[in-house]
């Protein structure tokens, strides 16, 4: 296949490369995945409609303000399942973004909503990936953690006020 690359396009082999630099996805699962969605992004104006196109995001059921259940979209089946079976192998990889999104998830969606959402996201990854060509950069377990510590506060301040509690927070002075 890399014989019959055209000259602006990188090689088949270095995007399985770049893809096998996910955690959980291997070289065979990075060429089935390419294989599937090609590797000319420019059919996808962002990553959601590629995320949209493999059937990952959920669907939408609401009516009169109700928010009903809702499977997943159909999409490419092939893509799909090597893509939800990448997922739970980056589930077991130490210190990734992708295990602590799903525990994260898991705790509030249960842990099949929450492998799908790694496996959208393990696709966002792959959009970034064959757009811009550079490797994975993991964001690592602590991600949610670093975040901004003043949306944290204000978060746990609004679900102490839902309990129905007062609370007055001040930051702590820091010793010299």
């Amino acid at each position: 296949m890399d014989k019959e690359d055209q000259a602006d396009k990188p090689p088949f082999s270095g995007l399985i490369d770049l893809l096998a630099s996910i955690p959980g996805v291997s070289r065979l699962s990075a060429l089935t995945i390419l294989s599937e969605i090609g590797r000319d992004m420019s059919r996808f104006s962002t990553a959601g409609h590629l995320v949209a196109w493999a059937g990952l995001c959920p669907g939408q059921n609401e009516s009169a303000g109700k928010r009903k259940r809702s499977r997943l979209r159909k999409g490419a089946p092939w893509l799909k399942a090597m893509l939800v079976q990448c997922a739970w192998a980056a589930k077991r990889t130490k210190d990734s973004y992708h295990k602590a999104q799903f525990f994260r998830l898991q705790a509030k969606r249960g842990p099949q909503k929450a492998i799908c959402a790694v496996a959208a996201s393990i696709l966002t990854a792959i959009y970034h990936i064959l757009t811009d060509g550079v490797p994975h950069h993991d964001l690592g377990s602590d991600y949610f953690d670093r975040r901004k510590p003043e949306a944290k506060v204000k978060r746990l301040a609004a679900q102490i006020a839902k309990l129905g509690y007062e609370a007055t927070l001040q930051p702590i002075a820091k010793a010299a």
